[in-house]
């Protein structure tokens, strides 16, 4: 299969996701209503539907997809792990722990509010990671990095599990962050993260070439002139600034991460150059088609897009343990 129509569909079917988000929901409307309302809002309630709750949501669905996949392809990368995802670096847990702390500490109820401290909570489990595995013996190699990352990944989630389980007003809080979805998040949430998407996004794009001499093993890597540690260095930065955006916008959202990069593998091959511009499509799609189907399946509730993305990736990460090989350097 092309990779140029590989991904000129992916373009097309992002399209027609978005389209659907728009129109999908507990009160349909028409994709002729829906430009209507987008390119003349009437500030009647159809425009009302499409810019105050649908819009957010899937400029959210689509900044927080292209954060989760383009991190997962760094990490299962990075790692040389194909079971890896934005929870490898205990970066997840980082967030976590972050808007646990603006909630307790600040008092701070609104998401809005605690996003800045996911982020700043996901950019210190990330310097901690990489910081902590510089000084071992093996330096900042895949395994190093996945153990230390583990080790902090559940310390980060004891702690804030101890907070929680002692503070009733901060459970309440945080238990509709850690669900895992995009209703609810207004469109300042999505600004707010951007930046860090940009960034993390070119870093990724810088790095992308380094990260295929690094699949030959270092030593062939450095043979080809590849400086190793500096695109560890951008691959690592790259993915903490896509997590914790995407994290502590959306929540922790389970397996974009994992599945998204195997299935651009699968149709692109094995340059990561190709592979990341693949999976900042498809994580968009998958994202929003999860929560699309969230808003259909439970009328007149809804289901979060973090349940339905765990539902379908439980079985993907089933199928990838019994085939994978985890690649220690």
């Amino acid at each position: 299969m092309g990779r140029r129509f590989v991904l000129v569909g992916g373009v097309a079917l992002l399209l027609l996701l978005v389209l659907t988000s728009l129109a999908v929901g507990s009160n349909p409307i028409s994709p002729l209503k829906v430009g209507h309302a987008l390119l003349s809002p009437d500030g009647g309630e159809t425009a009302s539907i499409v810019w105050d709750l649908r819009v957010p949501r899937t400029l959210l669905g689509l900044t927080v997809g292209a954060a989760l996949a383009t991190a997962g392809v760094l990490l299962q990368a990075l790692t040389r792990n194909p079971l890896a995802e934005p929870r490898i670096l205990g970066i997840s847990a980082g967030a976590s722990l972050g808007v646990v702390i603006a909630i307790t500490l600040f008092s701070i109820g609104s998401l809005a509010g605690y996003v800045w401290f996911g982020i700043a909570g996901a950019l210190v489990a990330g310097l901690l990671v990489t910081g902590i595995a510089a000084r071992t013996a093996q330096g900042s190699s895949p395994v190093t990095l996945a153990l230390v990352g583990a080790a902090l990944d559940a310390s980060f989630g004891a702690i804030t599990a101890g907070i929680l389980s002692t503070n009733t007003r901060t459970f309440d809080e945080f238990r509709f962050w850690v669900v895992g979805g995009l209703n609810g998040r207004d469109a300042s949430v999505a600004a707010q993260v951007l930046p860090f998407l940009v960034g993390g996004l070119l870093l990724a794009a810088v790095v992308a070439r380094g990260l295929d001499a690094l699949a030959l093993g270092d030593d062939v890597a450095r043979g080809l002139g590849t400086r190793v540690g500096l695109v560890r260095i951008g691959a690592g930065a790259a993915a903490v600034l896509l997590t914790g955006a995407g994290v502590a916008a959306a929540g922790p959202i389970a397996f974009v991460g994992l599945a998204v990069p195997h299935l651009a593998r699968a149709l692109v091959g094995t340059d990561q150059r190709w592979i990341l511009a693949v999976s900042a499509l498809l994580g968009p799609v998958l994202l929003l088609a999860a929560d699309v189907i969230g808003r259909v399946v439970a009328l007149p509730g809804e289901v979060s897009a973090g349940i339905i993305t765990a539902l379908v990736g439980a079985p993907v990460l089933a199928l990838l343990v019994t085939r994978a090989k985890v690649v220690a350097a």
